[in-house]
């Protein structure tokens, strides 16, 4: 089902390889490098809200073996959970990522952009607040705390995300707005998006 969609997942890869190369350029400039931490982001959750993004990881997802496939997604159901559950006591979730395996992605190449470019400071131009500026993660904070902020633009990249989005959408007819993490777009039925 995912040939469909083939051209629009070869423009997002190419938005992704200039998104990382921009990433690490930007990181190595710092001397900043994440190797893991306790603070790791795949405990943070992180909403997800294009389609495109949601139909690349669920391909990725598609071409991991069955046993796999099944381990992630009973996973996924369990995060979802422990995210309600604490939710429901009036805690913030901390629950890793259902693809995560011993500090690893089993969808790296696949997983989506805030993925990709968490953890430096960075700076976007909002339509409507203008420009903001957002710090980087714990452990830049605790390597890189010293050192001068260098500007790290995303708004290259929103744009063409939401170019890509809106091309994808007006295709597909798709009105509905994504607002998932990985673990809710790993169990959604795509039937009912698409």
């Amino acid at each position: 089902m995912f040939d469909q969609y083939i051209n629009y997942f070869d423009d997002l890869k190419s938005l992704y390889a200039r998104m990382d190369q921009m990433y690490d350029e930007s990181a190595d400039a710092y001397g900043f490098h994440c190797s893991g931490c306790s603070d790791n982001c795949c405990l943070t959750r992180f909403f997800h809200h294009t389609l495109i993004e949601f139909l690349y990881l669920r391909k990725g997802f598609a071409d991991l073996d069955e046993l796999v496939r099944e381990e992630v997604r009973h996973q996924a159901l369990e995060v979802n959970e422990k995210v309600l559950f604490a939710e429901d006591a009036g805690q913030t979730p901390r629950v890793m990522c259902p693809l995560n395996r011993e500090g690893l992605c089993l969808l790296y190449q696949y997983r989506p952009m805030i993925c990709r470019l968490h953890g430096i400071p960075h700076e976007f131009v909002h339509p409507v607040k203008s420009k903001i500026i957002g710090p980087g993660c714990h452990e830049f904070e605790a390597q890189c705390n010293q050192k001068q902020y260098m500007p790290f633009d995303r708004t290259p990249f929103y744009r063409q995300m939401a170019m890509l989005e809106s091309q994808l959408k007006k295709e597909t007819g798709v009105a509905e707005k994504i607002k998932k993490t990985v673990a809710q777009m790993l169990v959604k039925d795509l039937e009912e998006i698409l």
